[in-house]
C-alpha cells in the first residue's frame, strides 16, 4: 500500500508515523490477551465485557509505554531534515523503532510466567533479587528452554510486528529546503510533541498533577489482582526506574527486630467492641493553625483558625505532638490506613503498592464492618481510589458518586461544606458497624472558599488561613447534624491533618517542627480524654484503633498504640533533607540509611547542636530502633509480607 502525494509537505511521513505508532496499541492488546491466556486463573474475570472494558482502560497505560519508548524514533521521524524518506534513512528508522519496541515489548512476555509467582508486574525492583544471583546467565537459559512456548510466541509476534511494519511503504522523493516545508515541520513537530507529552502522563495535560502510576490501575478493577492486566510490564519498570529508592539492608538482627520494633503486635487491654470508626484526614491541617495543639509554645502574637477544633478538644483525647509521616496527601493514606510511612519515595509510587496489605479496612472488615472512603475530587485523584481498593474498601464516594457540580470549586472537588453533609447522610445508609474515612479538599490552592462565605472566615496572615477556618465550619456543621444520627453515640472519630502547609509562625520552620499535624480522638462518651504530649505519629492510629476495639489477633504494625501500648516507647520516623529523621522522648538520630550522621537533643528543633562526638547508651539504642524500623519496613515491602497471612 502507498500512499498518494498530496500537497500539505510530509503529510505522507506524518500518516506512517501514525501508522507505526499505532501498531504498537495492537501488539500490546495482543500481549495483554495473552497475558490473561497464561493467567486467567488469577484474573477471575466476570464476563467478556469486563475484559473489554479492562484493556480499554489499559490503553492510558500503554500510550505512556509506547510514548516513552519511541520518544527518539517519534523525534527522529519528525525532524526535517529532507533525507527523511530515503532508503538508509527509513532504514535507520526501522532498526531504532524495532530495536527499542522488542526489548520493551518482550518484559511483557517473561511476565506471562514470572506473574505467577510475583503476583505483580514486574518492576526495577527485580534487579535487586537478580543481582544476587551468580547464575544469572544459566537462570535466563533454562528460562528459555522450560518455557519455549512463551518464546515462539514473543518471535511470531516480532515476525508478524515487522510484516506488518513492512507493509506500509513511503513514497521516497527529494525534498526542497522550502520555508513550507519548514514551517509545516515546525507546527507538527510543536503540536505532536506536545500531544505526546500529555499521553506520557497518561492523558493529562494539568502539570499541576502526577502522572498516571501503578497505583491508578486499580481505579477500574473489582478485584486487584486485575489491576495486573489492566498494566503492561514496560509502563511498571518506567514508572519505577528512577524512583526505586528501596532495597533491603541487613543492618540488626531478626531478635533486635522484634525486641525494639515489635512489628507485629497482639493487644488485649480492652473487650471487644464494635463501634463505627470515622477517620477526617484533613487536607493541609498544620499543628500550627489550631489552638487547641499550640497550649505551652508560648508564641507571640499567636491566632488559631480552628474555633469548632478547639471546642473539640476539651471533649477529645488531642495529640499535640503529632507528626505526618510523608509530605504529600497519598502518602498519609497509606500512612493512617495501613501504618506504611513513606521516605524519600512514596510508598504507593514504589514498585511494592499493589499487594495484599493488612490495614484498617482489611482488620476491621473481618470483624463485620463496612467500609468506605470519601473524596469530594475526581474520582481517581491523588491516587486514592487505586489504593483504597488495593486495602479492599467496599465502596468509594467521590465527585462522581456525589453528582452534582454546582457545588464544584471549580480546581479541586466538591467544597467541604456540601460533601461533608453529603457524607452524612451516606453514612446514614450504611450498615453498622461500619469504618468509613473522608479526605477534605477545600484547604488547597488556590486557596479559596465558596462565595457565599467570602469575608466569613480571616484572612489571616497566609493565604491557606481562610481556607481552614472554612473546613473547620465544615467539620462544625457536620458534627452538629451527626448528632442527629442513631450511630453518633456509638462512634470513634479521629481527625488528623495529612502534612503540613505554608508557614506563617518563625517556631514552625525549625526542623523539627515541620511537618506536624492536628491529632484527636473523640468519643461522644468522652472515654478518651485528655492532652497527650508524647511523640504520636500517623502510623499510631491504625495499632490505636484495633486496641479500642478490643481485637485481640496478632497484626503488623510499625506504630504504637496510642492509648494502651506500654511495651514500645514514643518514637516518630520521617524522612527529610534527604535523611531519616528518628525521634525518641530524649534524642533526634538522623540516619543516612547505613549509619546515624547525628544526634540532637530534643529541644534543639532547629537541628543546631549535632551531639554525635558525645555518643550515650540513649543514642545508640536510637540508631538501633531506626535501623530495626528502615530493615524491617524494606524487608517486609520487597517481600510482600504486608498482608495478615504473611506477616511473620
Amino acid at each position: 500500500m502507498k500512499f498518494p502525494r498530496l500537497n500539505i509537505p510530509r503529510i505522507g511521513e506524518y500518516k506512517i508515523l501514525l501508522y507505526r505508532i499505532l501498531l504498537a496499541y495492537v501488539f500490546y492488546f495482543i500481549a495483554r490477551f495473552l497475558f490473561y491466556i497464561y493467567n486467567a486463573h488469577l484474573m477471575s474475570m466476570e464476563s467478556p465485557w469486563q475484559f473489554f472494558r479492562l484493556a480499554y482502560h489499559g490503553l492510558a497505560f500503554d500510550t505512556t509505554s509506547i510514548l516513552y519508548i519511541n520518544s527518539l524514533f517519534i523525534v527522529f521521524s519528525l525532524l526535517p531534515l529532507l533525507v527523511n524518506t530515503t532508503r538508509i534513512y527509513q532504514k535507520i528508522l526501522f532498526i531504532l523503532y524495532f530495536t527499542t519496541n522488542l526489548i520493551a515489548y518482550a518484559t511483557n512476555f517473561i511476565d506471562f510466567i514470572y506473574y505467577q509467582y510475583n503476583f505483580g508486574r514486574s518492576t526495577v525492583a527485580v534487579t535487586e533479587s537478580i543481582s544476587h544471583e551468580s547464575n544469572r546467565l544459566s537462570l535466563f537459559a533454562h528460562f528459555l528452554i522450560r518455557y519455549w512456548h512463551v518464546v515462539l510466541l514473543f518471535i511470531l509476534c516480532w515476525a508478524l510486528w515487522v510484516w506488518a511494519y513492512k507493509k506500509m511503504k513511503l513514497i521516497a522523493e527529494t525534498a526542497r529546503p522550502t520555508l513550507k516545508y519548514f514551517l509545516v515541520s515546525l507546527i507538527a513537530f510543536a503540536l505532536i510533541v506536545v500531544a505526546c507529552i500529555g499521553g506520557i502522563r497518561g492523558g493529562d495535560f494539568d502539570m499541576s498533577t502526577r502522572p498516571i502510576n501503578l497505583v491508578d490501575a486499580n481505579r477500574f478493577v473489582t478485584k486487584p489482582a486485575q489491576a495486573n492486566f489492566v498494566l503492561n510490564t514496560p509502563f511498571a519498570i518506567i514508572r519505577t526506574m528512577f524512583s526505586n529508592n528501596f532495597s533491603k539492608v541487613n543492618m540488626v538482627s531478626e531478635a533486635t527486630i522484634n525486641s525494639l520494633l515489635v512489628p507485629v503486635k497482639e493487644y488485649h487491654n480492652n473487650p471487644k467492641t464494635t463501634p463505627n470508626v470515622i477517620i477526617f484526614i484533613l487536607e493541609s491541617n498544620a499543628k500550627e493553625y489550631s489552638g487547641a495543639f499550640n497550649t505551652g509554645m508560648h508564641i507571640p502574637g499567636y491566632k488559631s483558625y480552628t474555633p469548632f477544633l478547639d471546642s473539640l478538644a476539651p471533649h477529645s483525647l488531642v495529640f499535640n505532638n503529632a507528626y505526618a509521616n510523608g509530605y504529600k496527601s497519598i502518602h498519609a493514606l497509606s500512612s493512617v490506613l495501613a501504618g506504611i510511612p513513606s521516605f524519600k519515595d512514596a510508598f504507593t509510587s514504589s514498585p511494592f503498592p499493589n499487594q495484599p496489605t493488612e490495614s484498617l479496612v482489611s482488620v476491621l472488615k473481618s470483624e463485620g464492618y463496612t467500609t468506605s472512603f470519601f473524596h469530594g475530587a475526581a474520582n481517581g485523584s491523588m491516587g486514592f481510589l487505586g489504593y483504597s481498593n488495593i486495602l479492599g474498601m467496599d465502596k468509594y464516594f467521590g465527585r462522581t458518586e456525589y453528582n452534582n457540580d454546582a457545588d464544584f470549586d471549580g480546581t479541586w472537588g466538591i467544597w467541604d461544606e456540601p460533601f461533608f453533609q453529603y457524607f452524612k447522610t451516606e453514612l446514614s445508609k450504611q450498615k453498622q458497624p461500619f469504618f468509613s474515612t473522608l479526605f477534605s479538599v477545600s484547604s488547597h490552592e488556590p486557596y479559596v472558599v465558596p462565595k457565599q462565605y467570602e469575608g466569613k472566615f480571616p484572612k489571616g496572615d497566609v493565604n491557606i488561613h481562610q481556607c481552614i477556618g472554612y473546613t473547620d465550619y465544615a467539620l462544625r456543621r457536620f458534627f452538629t447534624e451527626a448528632k442527629k444520627e442513631p450511630w453518633f453515640n456509638n462512634t470513634i472519630f479521629v481527625l488528623v491533618g495529612d502534612h503540613s502547609n505554608t508557614i506563617h509562625y518563625p517556631e514552625y520552620a525549625e526542623e523539627m517542627n515541620a511537618n506536624s499535624v492536628v491529632m484527636l480522638l473523640y468519643s461522644p462518651t468522652e472515654k478518651y480524654k485528655g492532652i497527650d504530649s508524647s511523640l504520636t505519629q500517623q502510623i499510631d492510629i491504625y495499632p490505636t484503633l484495633l486496641d479500642i476495639t478490643g481485637y485481640d489477633k496478632p497484626f503488623r504494625s510499625w506504630g504504637r498504640s496510642l492509648v494502651g501500648d506500654k511495651n514500645i516507647p514514643p518514637f516518630v520516623i520521617r524522612y527529610s533533607s534527604l535523611l531519616y529523621q528518628f525521634m525518641t522522648e530524649k534524642y533526634t538520630c538522623t540516619f543516612d540509611g547505613q549509619k546515624a550522621v547525628g544526634f540532637y537533643a530534643r529541644e534543639d528543633k532547629a537541628l543546631h547542636n549535632n551531639l554525635i562526638a558525645h555518643r550515650n547508651g540513649a543514642m545508640d539504642t536510637a540508631e538501633l530502633r531506626c535501623k530495626a524500623f528502615v530493615q524491617d519496613y524494606m524487608e517486609r515491602l520487597i517481600d510482600k509480607r504486608l498482608s495478615g497471612l504473611s506477616n511473620r
